[in-house]
């Protein structure tokens, strides 16, 4: 059964992630969008584990009754700035600043929310609403 799943899996996923010069190919046509695909790789891992080392201590504050000390206050702060760091480079990978991103993340927020937050609003977007 587990053979089969693999095999399955490996006939569901792209050739991008299987031969590098498809991956190769994927990222030089990338490449003539962004700034840099290196560092928007760098960034997406990165945003990704470190989002994951805070989500960790997070989880056995609540979900194992950890108790909160000045250490996990430190280590969630240390990981934040960590976030930011790869949020820094993922713009600079896209070329936009890191302001124009906040911006844009304002708007989509005030358009989506025009009276604050409201549930539905949450679990039933408008068309277009990323």
């Amino acid at each position: 059964m587990l053979n089969d799943y693999q095999r399955f899996v490996q006939s569901t996923t792209s050739e991008q992630s299987i031969e590098m010069k498809d991956f190769t190919n994927s990222c030089e046509e990338l490449a003539q969008h962004i700034h840099s695909v290196p560092l928007l790789l760098t960034a997406s891992i990165g945003l990704a584990s470190e989002c994951g080392e805070f989500s960790e201590i997070v989880k056995k504050l609540v979900f194992q009754g950890k108790p909160f000390t000045g250490t996990e206050h430190f280590h969630m702060v240390r990981e934040l700035g960590d976030v930011a760091w790869y949020l820094a480079n993922a713009c600079t990978a896209l070329g936009v600043s890191f302001e124009d991103v906040i911006k844009e993340n304002i708007n989509k927020l005030e358009a989506r929310y025009p009276n604050g937050f409201e549930v539905v609003r949450s679990e039933n977007r408008a068309e277009g609403d990323l």
